[in-house]
């Protein structure tokens, strides 16, 4: 008779999450979820108890992945704006082509609904912008609250890139900020 098969939570949550990153977040369903990962429907009723629960979960790893990310990033850039711009253009490179953005837009919705997810957002944001404050610290005349301004710029080079998809995403990203950061700098003169 063959041993069961035993994977840890975080493993059936990566398979969940690719789930969700490849077919929407509709698609998680405990029998999708048991062929991919290999354990029965049973088994992953037991441990998540339901499909939300199941959800939200693998979606706080993707945030506690994300956070990860950019605490490992942030610790490799100069503390500069082009160090802020190199964090950015990082941080975009997982978004893949156009079909990948658009499932991440669906992902998101996700976030968005749920508080909990929601908090977890909110968190990233005040971090990230405080790394992108800290990359400005020593540039005088900054305006107030530059790492927001720059991460919202961010924001919505990805979404405007998502249009009119042309050239990666990454080097969208790093031309759109590099002028963010040149329109900043001419501004801030007397």
């Amino acid at each position: 008779m063959p041993r069961p098969k035993t994977q840890s939570d975080e493993d059936v949550l990566e398979a969940a999450n690719r789930l969700i990153h490849a077919h929407g977040p509709e698609a998680l369903t405990f029998e999708r979820l048991s062929v991919a990962c290999g354990l029965s429907g049973s088994t992953l009723v037991q441990r998540f108890k339901s499909k939300a629960t199941l959800k939200q979960r693998a979606l706080l790893q993707a945030w506690d992945r994300l956070d990860d990310k950019t605490a490992r990033l942030s610790k490799t850039i100069p503390r500069t704006p082009g160090g802020a711009i190199g964090l950015m253009v990082a941080l975009s490179r997982d978004y893949g082509g156009i079909e990948s953005y658009a499932e991440g837009l669906l992902v998101l919705r996700e976030d968005l609904r749920d508080p909990v997810l929601r908090a977890r957002g909110a968190s990233w944001k005040a971090s990230l912008c405080n790394i992108l404050d800290s990359c400005f610290a020593s540039v005088a005349n900054t305006p107030l609250d530059i790492g927001l301004l720059m991460a919202s710029h961010w924001q919505g080079s990805l979404l405007w890139w998502s249009f009119d998809p042309k050239v990666e995403v990454a080097s969208y990203v790093e031309d759109s900020l590099g002028r963010f950061v040149a329109a900043i700098a001419t501004a801030r003169k007397p």
